[in-house]
């Protein structure tokens, strides 16, 4: 059993992890409350916290390298309890920003580098494979704890319970973080590519930034934007201009490999196929789950009026099966490839999100509802008992901290996209199928029409039909007329979210053909890893 306590410590990190994203997106309502703020807000949030990490990932790599992996890993995670006390006791949104999106999230780009690194390191060959099952389940009990364990606190006590507890783990773990070796430093530590890591981290940013604002600024037809650009949103420019950085992201690492100089990111890694398809399939998983967990608590809280606790609960079966698949990952590999299991994972989660389409409904369907989280869960577990060991398993020793800044900024830009690109394509088709609506409602006058028209271009937000109700009596429209506003805002409701999960289906379909660059054969019986090139 001595060889499992570096184990505990890394899959510890790991659970810690997964379970602050989980608490805070079971937590949007009491945050909105808490804080007399939006949805979107809190949407810019959440989102922000994971660009954080995918923007600066690479980097943290590159340092664990120059310092130590275990090193980089013990400070990270200080980092990350910072964050997490001054998450705790904020008093005002910006603060909750500060110390949940920013710190922590510069925190977590140390941690998890060095964590998928360590991993590697410390197991060899089918150890291997059971550590990284463990790793994926650990994160599944992660997104099983949150819900449930985030619900009941923020339902009956406070979200900030949570956070003030992950700075006494933090402290735990620190004092047996040396039952993780430390690997063998390079004879010469690599030098850290500034100019690289912020070109990389501005258009990472740009990209996220412009697809999450485009709810709010609209696409081309500009609405509630700061500013134009040649009477067009801003938003396809921002993203553009992301764009744009990340070439020259690219261009400055090939001349500094020209020039022999140590560049961020070895981009000869990505002739490496099972990488690349392994990294794309993280990007994609990633995307489908932040994307539906964004998507589903605003359902059964917002539409439903259920409390945080109430989703917990109905979230068990997603985390459950999770947890259970990704734990079954070495037993799969004796019987099928990396390829093939995720094949099925993915029309598994396919036939989640057709499924999940059938139980979105006014009145919730208890049974059905917890049988396509049910089904959603085992899809993701057996992408997560596969991905990581693939990635990892795909490099030489020597480029394993570099892997690991690609493996999680992979995934958490697919979360970044998953919150942003999904919020959007529910903010958008909720406004589309409203507007609509209310246009082919006799009962509905042109003056409110032109009103909701008026509010619609400034941005709207995911408010439930008791907030609707309220803002239209308040406006002083009667009541037979504002009953058949409600109505059709309740339908656009039902229309937008569906419209958001059934583009998490179309995403779901788009990553199937990445798949074919995984390996074929079962764990084992080829050599290890290949020397990166």
């Amino acid at each position: 059993m001595r060889r499992w306590r570096a184990l505990l410590v890394l899959g510890t990190a790991q659970f810690l992890m997964v379970l602050d994203t989980s608490v805070m997106n079971v937590s949007i309502s009491a945050l909105v409350e808490d804080f007399d703020t939006d949805v979107t807000a809190i949407q810019a949030v959440i989102t922000l916290y994971t660009l954080v990490m995918a923007a600066w990932m690479i980097t943290g790599g590159k340092i664990g390298d120059m310092v130590g992996r275990r090193r980089a890993f013990t400070v990270g995670l200080c980092i990350y309890a910072v964050g997490s006390a001054i998450t705790a006791v904020s008093p005002e949104l910006w603060v909750l920003t500060i110390g949940w999106s920013v710190i922590e999230g510069l925190g977590a780009a140390l941690v998890l580098p060095a964590l998928a690194a360590l991993v590697a390191g410390a197991y060899q060959g089918r150890d291997r494979a059971v550590a990284y099952g463990v790793i994926g389940g650990l994160a599944g009990a992660g997104i099983a704890i949150g819900p449930l364990l985030g619900g009941w606190v923020t339902t009956y006590l406070t979200w900030r319970v949570v956070f003030a507890g992950e700075v006494v783990l933090v402290v735990a773990m620190l004092c047996v973080v040396r039952w993780v070796a430390e690997p063998p430093r390079p004879a010469r530590p690599p030098r850290l590519d500034g100019v690289g890591a912020v070109l990389s981290a501005l258009g990472l940013g740009g990209v996220v930034l412009g697809i999450l604002q485009s709810g709010t600024w609209g696409w081309l037809e500009p609405r509630d934007a700061p500013f134009t650009v040649f009477g067009f949103s801003p938003t396809l420019f921002v993203v553009a201009a992301g764009g744009v950085l990340l070439w020259l992201f690219r261009v400055w690492e090939r001349r500094r490999e020209a020039g022999g100089r140590d560049a961020l990111v070895d981009f000869s890694l990505f002739g490496v196929p099972p990488l690349r398809a392994g990294l794309t399939m993280l990007l994609g998983q990633n995307l489908i789950l932040l994307g539906l967990f964004f998507v589903i608590p605003l359902y059964l809280q917002i539409v439903q009026g259920l409390n945080a606790f109430e989703t917990g609960l109905r979230l068990l079966p997603v985390s459950v099966m999770m947890f259970l698949s990704a734990m079954s990952g070495p037993l799969l590999g004796r019987v099928a490839s990396p390829r093939t299991v995720v094949r099925v994972a993915m029309l598994v989660l396919l036939a989640a999100v057709l499924w999940l389409l059938s139980a979105i409904r006014p009145d919730l369907d208890d049974a059905s509802f917890a049988g396509a989280m049910a089904v959603l869960g085992l899809g993701m577990g057996l992408l997560a008992s596969q991905l990581g060991n693939v990635v990892q398993s795909s490099v030489a020793e020597d480029r394993r901290s570099e892997a690991g800044g690609l493996q999680y900024t992979a995934q958490n830009l697919g979360s970044s996209l998953g919150t942003a690109l999904i919020g959007s394509v529910l903010v958008v088709a909720l406004s589309a199928v409203f507007v609509r609506q209310i246009d082919d409602n006799p009962n509905i006058s042109d003056a409110v029409r032109e009103q909701t028209g008026v509010a619609i271009d400034q941005g709207i937000s995911f408010l439930s039909t008791d907030q609707v109700r309220a803002a239209v009596e308040d406006a002083g429209v009667p009541p037979a007329e504002a009953d058949a506003f409600v109505d059709e805002y309740a339908q656009a409701q039902l229309q937008g979210l569906k419209t958001a999960i059934l583009a998490v289906g179309g995403i779901t379909l788009a990553c199937l053909p990445f798949s074919r660059r995984l390996p074929a054969e079962r764990p084992g019986s080829t050599a290890e890893a290949p020397a990166s090139p």
